[in-house]
């Protein structure tokens, strides 16, 4: 049989919602996530047709929890646990609450919106939505912070290595971790520095994205922290999202990996530093709000959960 999986190791695209949804107490919950399901397969089919030059696809993830309180089957996928507070010196990647995450991609902004109508449709009869983020690519894929975002993805075939689980979990062979930060960036004091200092900060130009050599880059530079080796790979999807008005504005990180392990020691090194005490310096510009891992099923999978 061949096995699809979600569309996660998919490029990023112009716009994005993403969305944490989480199942209210004493709701019949069962039903509705079934029809959920149903609606995945429907929406990435429909997709292929309706909007065939937009790359419109929606991604969904299932949290340790939600797996627990639908009666998923067992043994659960080998790593997907509840995330874990990660605390150092002075920061943290906090944990919070969610059960279901949608990650929503279209290049038309209108396609991207009915999606996350359908869904909600259904799924407010009985989950309520915690967390509703609008990504947009800003300029040539950077973040709002100024610097290209992404640079050390992998591609062509090695996302899908990187991205997507083999043989090391047969009866998840197709499935992906995922895990989500809402980042908010402190801009006041991030304008403050001079390029040069910036540039310190990330260990990479801020024009032209060239990473700076190891003898002269920073060991608590964005770029020697974050990067935990070449055989050590994610597939990140991450977006600038803002609110003038309210001075909200950030990156909503999101990894796809093979393997939690991979982003765990990525979080290591950035919040409790390395060696211990040498965070990653664009901490004191950027504060985690958020932090839940999810796991996506392939396609087969959900198919099998509609029952």
């Amino acid at each position: 049989m061949n096995i699809n999986s979600q569309n996660v190791i998919d490029y990023p695209n112009n716009n994005t919602i993403f969305m944490v949804w989480n199942f209210k107490e004493n709701s019949d919950i069962k039903p509705v996530f079934e029809r959920i399901c149903a609606l995945m397969s429907n929406l990435n089919n429909s997709a292929q047709v309706r909007a065939t030059t937009s790359r419109a696809s929606v991604v969904m993830g299932i949290s340790h929890r939600a797996w627990k309180k639908l009666s998923l089957p067992e043994p659960l996928p080998k790593e997907l646990l509840e995330f874990e507070s990660i605390t150092g010196q002075k920061h943290t990647a906090i944990s919070t609450p969610g059960d279901l995450h949608f990650h929503i991609r279209a290049d038309d902004k209108s396609y991207y919106i009915d999606m996350a109508a359908d869904i909600a449709v259904i799924l407010s009869q009985a989950a309520t939505c915690s967390e509703e983020v609008h990504g947009f690519r800003y300029w040539d894929g950077r973040s709002i912070l100024g610097f290209v975002d992404g640079t050390e993805n992998p591609n062509g075939a090695d996302r899908g290595f990187f991205g997507i689980i083999g043989d090391e979990d047969e009866k998840y062979k197709g499935g992906s971790y995922l895990f989500v930060q809402k980042y908010i960036h402190d801009l006041n004091a991030w304008r403050a520095l001079s390029v040069p200092e910036q540039e310190k900060v990330f260990g990479r130009s801020k024009a032209n994205d060239i990473e700076m050599a190891d003898d002269v880059k920073p060991s608590n530079s964005h770029s020697a922290l974050a990067n935990v080796g070449d055989d050590l790979k994610i597939v990140r999807d991450n977006m600038p999202f803002g609110n003038i008005a309210n001075n909200e504005m950030g990156t909503y990180f999101i990894a796809y990996a093979s393997t939690f392990l991979t982003v765990t020691k990525m979080l290591n090194r950035m919040f409790v530093g390395e060696p211990e005490g040498n965070y990653d310096r664009i901490l004191d510009f950027s504060t985690a709000k958020t932090g839940t891992l999810f796991f996506c099923p392939s396609m087969n999978m959900l198919k099998d959960f509609v029952g």
